[in-house]
């Protein structure tokens, strides 16, 4: 597998990092997380000179989706995301998530339900979706070579909330030690929010520094 190219920007009213991941050989490409300023973000996918295949979500929070629908019109890619958050965020408690604790609209539909383990192809790149609940009964990461987006489920140095509807810091918890910890500690932690000391982080640090991984997984 190609390396990929990894560009990312601050983008929406929560400051969630929307990256470009794309393949060099072939141009190919996924964006992630698009929360709003889709002219914005579609003249920057032009200016890479890459054709977006998917639009990927790591959850369904509206500040991680807002630019989902636009975007998906201007670069004619469909929108996917884990089928448990596509259920969620249509119920009523998943709709008072987003309109009353985030102030957002819901997402609407996602055009692919994704499934944990299951791949995308994107040119010479392979991303894998691995399943993490407990920021949001969907939350996932992609898996790209040596690189993690990890969405709202580890950020440098801390966890993502689990005091809005449908979250559990105990399943959080278990999501990071079963599912992230395994992975090579030389992994690349790109987070969707740039809250830590550094916007990027590897396995290896967040095992020895990430408080929520030392005092509560580690530290049994």
């Amino acid at each position: 597998m190609d390396r990929p190219l990894i560009r990312s920007r601050s983008v929406g009213p929560l400051k969630v990092l929307t990256y470009l991941v794309a393949c060099p050989q072939t141009k190919e490409a996924a964006i992630i997380d698009p929360a709003g300023e889709e002219e914005e973000l579609a003249a920057w996918v032009r200016a890479e000179g890459v054709q977006v295949r998917f639009i990927l979500n790591t959850h369904g929070h509206p500040d991680h989706t807002l630019g989902n629908a636009e975007l998906s019109r201007l670069l004619s890619a469909p929108v996917a995301v884990h089928e448990a958050d596509d259920d969620f965020f249509a119920t009523p408690e998943g709709r008072a998530v987003a309109e009353k604790e985030l102030g957002l609209p819901p997402p609407a539909g996602a055009d692919l339900r994704l499934k944990d383990g299951q791949v995308l192809e994107v040119g010479r790149l392979s991303i894998q979706v691995l399943h993490t609940p407990g920021h949001t009964p969907g939350s996932v990461c992609f898996l790209v070579g040596g690189n993690l987006f990890t969405g709202d489920t580890l950020f440098v140095g801390a966890v993502g909330r689990t005091d809005l509807g449908g979250a559990s810091l105990e399943v959080l918890l278990k999501s990071i030690e079963e599912r992230l910890l395994p992975l090579p500690e030389e992994t690349v932690i790109w987070p969707g929010h740039d809250y830590g000391e550094t916007p990027t982080s590897t396995l290896g640090r967040e095992k020895e520094e990430n408080p929520y991984i030392t005092d509560f997984i580690l530290d049994v």
